[in-house]
């Protein structure tokens, strides 16, 4: 009996590489699998170290490069690379640091969660040189409080902002300067005079060789270091009888929506005129915007519209909050006007 013939299945087409995706491929291998350098891949193929560049700039742009980052087991939850990365690029930061851990169910952060992340950031960032300048409160304390011994050096540690009141509230604020000076190995620079006066008083003491040494030292701090405070009574000035409810009312008439060095802003970052600012005895915001490097920490639901306003009127180039806070701002908080 006859057999059918068989048909034979013609073979797939395969078109040949082209030499641009060949040696695309070959110095990607190379540099991704290998760890070649870009000088190494240049010597090995016969090309100049720039063409090496454009090959492997190539592989990833076509696709031919999938790179895929391992969460080690110990550590998932605790850290969030795409958050950091998405807020850096809103709202224009060098660095962002997302602490999971800080999250709380209550209004505030867990400041001590925030402050040893932010200290980690000022460590790796002060130079011997420096001079760093902060505001008291309850973020640099935690900041100060988290400082390993010796692990950095800086020339000055100065206070930003006046500190002095009629009650007896605990600022922090000589724990912070002596802390930070301890542990930074720094000069310390005291700001001894009250956050507010009057006008006359406020003049007086700009005028005074102590307290305006201290104000230009503050002012040309080479990095900064601070939390914000929001427009209510849920605050440091209010608990510290800085200001009163009256104050208050005209400051949100006013558009206020934050605070750095008892210096209030709108939600775009805009400073708040009224009868505050020629009341008040700290660095002007001006010379906050103005710093090389500023360290914003803060975090919490009620403090998160003066932490968007810092961020949109160029107030901090560094910010360390938590993960509702990072979202709020990514979200929500891009379209708050």
């Amino acid at each position: 009996m006859n057999q059918p013939a068989s048909v034979a299945r013609p073979k797939p087409v395969r078109t040949p590489a082209s030499e641009d995706v060949r040696l695309a491929l070959r110095a990607a291998t190379m540099y991704h699998l290998q760890g070649a350098t870009q000088a190494e891949i240049a010597a090995k193929l016969g090309i100049s170290r720039p063409t090496a560049g454009r090959l492997l700039a190539r592989a990833r742009s076509q696709g031919l490069v999938r790179v895929e980052i391992a969460v080690p087991a110990g550590v998932e939850g605790t850290v969030d690379t795409e958050l950091e990365a998405k807020l850096e690029d809103r709202f224009g930061l060098s660095e962002v640091v997302v602490v999971p851990e800080a999250n709380s169910e209550s209004d505030e952060p867990d400041y001590d969660a925030l402050g040893r992340r932010a200290a980690e950031v000022l460590v790796r960032r002060i130079q011997p040189s420096s001079t760093l300048g902060f505001t008291w409160g309850p973020e640099t304390v935690s900041v100060a409080s988290s400082l390993p011994d010796k692990a950095a050096k800086c020339s000055a540690v100065v206070q930003l902002d006046g500190s002095m009141t009629v009650t007896d509230y605990q600022t922090g604020v000589d724990f912070t300067i002596g802390r930070c000076a301890q542990q930074l190995q720094a000069n310390p620079v005291r700001l001894n005079a009250p956050l507010y006066a009057d006008p006359a008083t406020v003049e007086s003491m700009r005028n005074d060789s102590v307290i305006s040494k201290a104000l230009k030292s503050g002012s040309d701090s080479d990095i900064m270091v601070f939390g914000v405070g929001a427009v209510s009574t849920a605050t440091t000035l209010f608990a510290g009888s800085f200001v009163d409810a009256t104050m208050l009312d005209e400051l949100e008439h006013l558009g206020a929506v934050g605070e750095i060095g008892g210096r209030f802003y709108t939600i775009n970052g805009d400073p708040v005129e009224g009868r505050l600012p020629a009341r008040t005895v700290s660095v002007s915001l001006e010379a906050v915007k103005s710093c090389d490097q500023t360290i914003l920490v803060s975090g919490g639901t009620h403090k998160r519209q003066a932490v968007l306003g810092a961020l949109r009127g160029g107030l901090a180039n560094v910010l360390v909050t938590d993960v509702e806070c990072g979202q709020w701002l990514l979200d929500a908080g891009a379209t708050v006007e």
